[in-house]
């Protein structure tokens, strides 16, 4: 288990991944040279998998986010993982328990291009949609 330092330092960076370490050592009574060991110590052990960008979908023109449940109507699953890693505009990927096989998110830019989305998963199942229409979170 983590102390509580190290889950302060952990949602500084989720909140801004870009602060400087000396910034985050403020937060957390450190200097930036003992905040840097720590996160370096967390990225060796993997809970820290790396950093990223968030962006908004929407400034690119992807205006459409799709829920979609897949449920495989055949056993191809290593090939439909294959096809998912693969397939732009899929931003998340989840194999579930429960109703459906697998939860999508796509994030696309019309309806058009959900379309030719959807007809790509035919092959492998059957897809119930729903369309988001505003992220809370």
């Amino acid at each position: 288990m983590h102390d509580e330092t190290t889950l302060k330092i952990i949602a500084a960076l989720q909140e801004n991944a870009r602060l400087q370490w000396k910034d985050i050592g403020s937060r957390v009574h450190l200097t930036g040279q003992a905040v840097a060991e720590r996160v370096r110590r967390l990225e060796d052990q993997g809970l820290i998998e790396g950093y990223s960008a968030r962006i908004n979908p929407a400034k690119l023109g992807l205006t459409v986010t799709a829920l979609i449940t897949v449920f495989m109507t055949n056993t191809r699953h290593s090939e439909f993982q294959a096809f998912l890693r693969h397939r732009p505009g899929i931003a998340e990927a989840h194999r579930i328990s429960g109703e459906g096989c697998y939860w999508l998110k796509a994030v696309l830019a019309s309806p058009e291009e959900l379309n030719a989305l959807l007809n790509e998963l035919l092959p492998f199942g059957n897809y119930r949609v729903n369309l988001s229409i505003d992220k809370i979170r």
